[in-house]
């Protein structure tokens, strides 16, 4: 992830569930909005009701390899945040790519 930081303030993770827009999937949700950083910035999330922490840190691998999988396509400056679902577990990072990218294509950020 050579252009892109991590969200790691609650405001910046607030801000994006208020005002950013969503795409949501059964396996995934995705919050984004234009930011002016000059870089791309991700926010991962897992709630506790997916599993146990092995299950919710194996969630955030998959979406983390598969947003390094796009990154090179995505284009312009975004605060992304990904939500994981309990269908997250079971997918491989190449099935949440594919879910991902559709997503971010709808929005206009591939």
């Amino acid at each position: 992830m050579k252009n892109t930081a991590t969200l790691n303030r609650n405001g910046d993770f607030r801000r994006l569930y208020h005002r950013g827009k969503t795409y949501t999937n059964p396996a995934l949700v995705v919050y984004l909005q234009k930011n002016r950083a000059g870089i791309c910035r991700i926010g991962i999330t897992v709630s506790k009701k997916v599993g146990n922490a092995v299950e919710r840190n194996r969630c955030k691998r998959i979406i983390r390899a598969a947003y390094r999988a796009i990154e090179p396509r995505i284009s312009g400056n975004y605060d992304f945040v990904f939500v994981a679902r309990a269908r997250t577990k079971a997918l491989k990072s190449t099935d949440v790519e594919r879910i991902m990218l559709g997503m971010l294509k709808k929005a206009g950020a591939v």
